[in-house]
């Protein structure tokens, strides 16, 4: 067993997991089938974003298990390039990697509670409000939902504030009804039957689908869903023997949720008409919650609304866990960020917490829903190459450096995972490019902060 001061590899394992399940599995697909018209392909887009997550997992096993501290792609590319490129990595994450997802669940967590606690209010009350605030009944419907997404992110931010323990008990036990939850949703979907339109056989058609700009385009938003199986690395240091639980965790969580992700999306389509998935609006953001009232009638659909929206917390907690323990290891290293380095009385890096948690609330009530989805994903892709590719150059720098993992498949799986991020940063740009320039906006002021700390701790050679 881990020491109260430490993670275990069960615990370790559920970050991994809790990451990566949470706001792109149940809000996304409805965005896949309105460019991607067949089952199969949209099966096929889910497979290859889990194997490209394995890739990467296995990929950082080998860097993290090299490099055993906490601080993710700071701490690798800081090793592998320059401190340059670590500092710039931190600042992504510390600005957009964690908080941007963290606004992104919580605001999802806010739509599937709306979805549930917003036809039960009395329409007295909403004429009340409406006369008071002069808002109409979709900007206060947006309010309550924003003031929900906020109300949780402070929550579990004090929560992971106060004790490594308490809060390690509390990701372990929400994230083991998450998974029981999935695989519940998973079983009723298979014995209601098939209501859905989809067609799970290839055909001509399927196969021009994948090899189709919206196939690609798509692939954001599974991105972004698998994303998060690089999550135990940012606590590396925190882990029970980091050499030998960092890289079980990584590949453990990542093949755990692949397996639900494709059986869920299939459960989605299976029990869900095409016609249901989309608005007048557009895609449909609560998907889950349309295919559980196709599974569990409408009384069931409503209660596991709920239910998503509770095991959501779980996400956003990991994330908040997960995250301050970068700004924690620059602050660490840079005399600017000093004050970041300091933990509590419960050895936690709270103030770490609290700044990023402030970050999320700024994105919540500014950002939209599909920006900082392409924000997050071109900007975190753009790293995460970086730490990949740093297995080749490792391999050939430091040939005899002592390794307690080796990626497996070596140098297939690493290239396998470059050759995906390739595909999207290139979309990423094309289609997104003001996002993505926002995000290599963001890590240029990474290397100007980072400059500015350089100068000032540089001895003036006048004096």
């Amino acid at each position: 067993m881990a020491s109260k001061n430490s993670y275990s590899l069960y615990t370790a394992t559920m970050i991994v997991v809790a990451n990566m399940v949470g706001t792109g599995v149940f809000t996304s697909l409805a965005y896949q089938a309105a460019g991607i018209p067949s089952g199969f392909a949209i099966i096929i887009l889910w497979v290859i974003g889990g194997i490209a997550a394995l890739a990467g997992a296995l990929s950082y096993a080998e860097i993290g298990a090299l490099f055993p501290r906490s601080g993710g792609e700071y701490h690798y590319l800081s090793k592998i390039y320059h401190p340059s490129i670590g500092f710039m990595s931190g600042w992504i994450s510390a600005t957009v990697g964690f908080a941007a997802p963290v606004a992104l669940a919580a605001i999802a967590l806010g739509n599937y509670t709306g979805f549930v606690v917003l036809p039960l209010i009395p329409e007295s009350w909403t004429l009340s409000c409406m006369n008071l605030t002069g808002l109409s009944v979709p900007d206060l419907n947006s309010l309550f939902i924003k003031m929900v997404a906020a109300g949780v992110i402070i929550l579990i931010s004090i929560v992971h504030s106060l004790s490594i323990s308490g809060g390690s008990r509390f990701q372990n036990v929400f994230t083991t009804i998450k998974l029981l939850m999935i695989v519940a949703i998973i079983i009723g979907g298979l014995v209601a039957g098939n209501s859905g339109d989809f067609n799970f056989m290839p055909t001509n058609e399927s196969w021009k689908a994948i090899i189709s700009p919206g196939f690609a385009i798509s692939f954001f938003f599974v991105s972004l869903a698998y994303s998060g199986w690089n999550a135990s690395a940012y606590i590396a240091s925190e882990i029970e023997n980091p050499k030998r639980n960092l890289p079980r965790s990584l590949f453990l969580g990542t093949a755990i949720v692949t397996l639900l992700y494709v059986s869920i999306n299939f459960v989605f389509m299976y029990v869900t008409p095409k016609a249901q998935m989309m608005t007048a609006d557009g895609p449909v953001n609560e998907i889950a919650a349309v295919a559980a009232q196709n599974i569990f009638g409408q009384a069931g659909g409503q209660l596991m609304s709920g239910i998503i929206a509770v095991l959501l917390i779980s996400t956003i907690s990991s994330m908040v866990l997960a995250g301050p323990r970068v700004t924690h290891s620059m602050g660490e290293d840079y005399s600017i960020l000093k004050r970041l380095s300091k933990k509590n009385k419960a050895g936690i890096p709270a103030l770490a917490i609290w700044i990023q948690a402030m970050i999320s609330l700024i994105f919540i009530f500014t950002a939209t829903f599909k920006q900082v989805i392409t924000y997050v994903s071109f900007t975190l892709s753009v790293f995460t190459f970086l730490t990949v590719m740093g297995i080749f150059i490792m391999r050939i720098r430091d040939p005899k450096a002592e390794r307690s993992f080796k990626v497996w498949g070596y140098p297939i799986t690493p290239a396998i995972f470059l050759l995906i991020s390739i595909w999207l940063l290139y979309y990423g740009f094309t289609t997104a490019w003001k996002e993505s320039l926002a995000g290599l906006g963001t890590a240029l002021i990474g290397l100007i902060v980072y400059l500015i700390d350089k100068a000032v701790r540089k001895p003036n050679p006048l004096s």
